[in-house]
């Protein structure tokens, strides 16, 4: 695909490429709570939350761009071409993902195509779906007694044309963390069993994970395929698999809220809002 370029100019705005963190308005840097108060514009995923949203100027242009499991608002040439425009157009363009852009987010995809038109990007980390998941959902990624690794995939990538590496990922003393994998755990199910990792292995989907409407689905690798079924189970959801989730009952803190929660005036101050 052709980008857009203005002959003999230079983009005059920038591009900051920003994670919104996996829900919880609170989990949002104040980095990136910086950048959104002086956006001109804003392209943001569908996992981004409403309370993350409502930081952003009124006078803002907001543009959906966000990608679901055969639900693709916009195709990812077009989100490289906007970000591009939008950086000739406009002074601040803030590029907002769901939990961290560099960890399955195609941050590294779009700024390659701002490297390759001349426009100038900062990216700002956040916290990823991960970490946040599994911190909420009470199971560390790893422990002395049960995990000494951790390793994060997709589950959403074309499985049948891009085989796995089952074998490395059955390791009994890893925790294995699946982005997207809920369409594929059937795959994901059998292709561990099958790598040698035991069907009693711990295994939990937690969904919309540190929002108000987080759930916890517990079961083992056996029951993955049942556990993916599972009629409440809602999107997003992340899967983590391995003996550290015998932990939940005991470590689990979080009881998800009734109600939004909200940037703390003091916060605010002291930012200069």
């Amino acid at each position: 695909m052709e980008l857009f370029t203005l002959t003999g100019q230079q983009a005059q705005g920038k591009v900051w490429l920003v994670g919104a963190g996996p829900g919880d308005l609170e989990l949002l840097t104040l980095k990136a709570y910086r950048i959104l108060k002086k956006a001109d514009v804003v392209l943001y995923d569908a996992l981004v939350s409403d309370e993350i949203l409502s930081l952003i100027p009124k006078e803002a242009e907001l543009i959906a761009v966000g990608k679901r499991a055969g639900k693709h608002s916009a195709a990812q040439d077009e989100i490289n071409q906007l970000l591009v425009t939008k950086a000739y157009t406009r002074k601040n363009v803030v590029r907002l993902k769901g939990g961290d852009p560099f960890i399955f987010g195609r941050g590294g995809e779009e700024l390659e195509t701002l490297v390759a038109s001349g426009v100038a990007f900062e990216v700002v980390p956040g916290i990823t779906a991960a970490s946040g998941t599994s911190a909420y959902a009470g199971i560390p990624l790893t422990h002395r007694d049960h995990a000494q690794g951790v390793t994060f995939i997709t589950g959403h990538c074309k499985l049948e044309s891009r085989p796995m590496d089952w074998q490395a990922y059955a390791n009994s003393a890893n925790t294995l963390v699946v982005y997207m994998g809920i369409l594929n755990a059937n795959t994901i199910q059998q292709g561990l069993i099958g790598a040698g990792r035991s069907p009693q292995t711990p295994v939990a989907i937690v969904s919309k994970a540190t929002t108000a409407a987080q759930q916890r689905f517990f079961g083992t690798l056996g029951e993955l395929t049942e556990l993916a079924a599972h009629p409440e189970l809602e999107m997003p959801a992340l899967m983590i698999i391995g003996e550290v989730v015998g932990l939940a009952d005991s470590l689990h803190w979080f009881e998800p809220e009734t109600s939004p929660r909200v940037l703390d005036t003091s916060i605010k101050q002291s930012l200069g809002q």
